[in-house]
Order: structure tokens, then sequence, then C-alpha cells
């Protein structure tokens, strides 16, 4: 598995949910700015995206959030727990005092039990702006 940058110059995809998600994380960039490696990526295993993560922005207060998606035709086989191993390992790598953390829906599911798997802790729940009551993680190490 290989992370690649999306750059702000990302040529266009042939696939809509690749060109769909480069395009979405380009206008994300219009917001947050555009600082590598505080940026977002496509997931590549051999020749073909599975899926994209990022962090949300640079970090802030010391605190930079990931968020991860595998493509739906490659969900259940690991490649979501690789990318957030992954954006932590850059994060650590950049910064190592920085606190990573993710946030989910507020119930069990997938996206905890692989945040639980690469050393994230439930930190509790908090209000987001815009999803309203979600869990907080944070990676511990």
């Amino acid at each position: 598995m290989k992370l690649i940058p999306i750059r702000l110059d990302e040529p266009d995809h042939q696939d809509y949910i690749v060109q769909s998600v480069c395009v979405g994380t380009k206008s994300l960039y219009k917001h947050v700015g555009f600082r590598p490696p505080w940026i977002g990526y496509l997931c590549l295993l051999e020749d073909t995206i599975v899926g994209t993560c990022a962090f949300k922005s640079a970090p802030r207060e010391g605190r930079v959030e990931i968020a991860y998606f595998t493509f739906p035709q490659n969900e259940g086989r690991g490649y979501a727990t690789q990318m957030a191993a992954e954006l932590v390992k850059i994060a650590k790598a950049e910064d190592s005092d920085v606190l990573v953390f993710a946030q989910t829906e507020p119930q069990k599911n997938a996206s905890n039990a692989l945040l639980e798997k690469i050393g994230f802790k439930f930190a509790g729940e908090v209000m987001h702006p815009d999803d309203g009551r979600v869990w907080e993680w944070h990676f511990e190490d």
C-alpha cells in the first residue's frame, strides 16, 4: 500500500469516485490551506486506488484530526486500518508531540475497532458543529 498526495494540480481521473474525492479535497484546501504533509492522500494498492485518507487540516493547538475512507468495493480488507496507521506515522514523524485524533459516529462500529487496533483510546463524546454528537478518539503511543 502506498499513499499518493492529492496535489492542488491533481489531474483528472477516469474513475468517478476518485475524481470526486480529488475535487472535494482540493475544495477543502481552499478553506484550510495546502501544507504538506497535512493534506489528503489516495491509497494505492498495486495499480488500484482503494480509498482515501487525510488530515482535516494542519495541526491546531497541538492537535490534528485524521479521516479515512475505503471505497465500497474494497471494504473489509483492512485498508482503512492501514491508511489510519500511515497517517499517524506521518504526523508523528513531522511532529512527535502532536495529538492525533479521530471522530466517529457515537456507537460501536468498524471505525472504532480499527482505531483501537492501532492504538487509539476513547476520549469521550463531543459536539461537532456539523455532525452533532460524535465520539472522539486519541492516539496514545
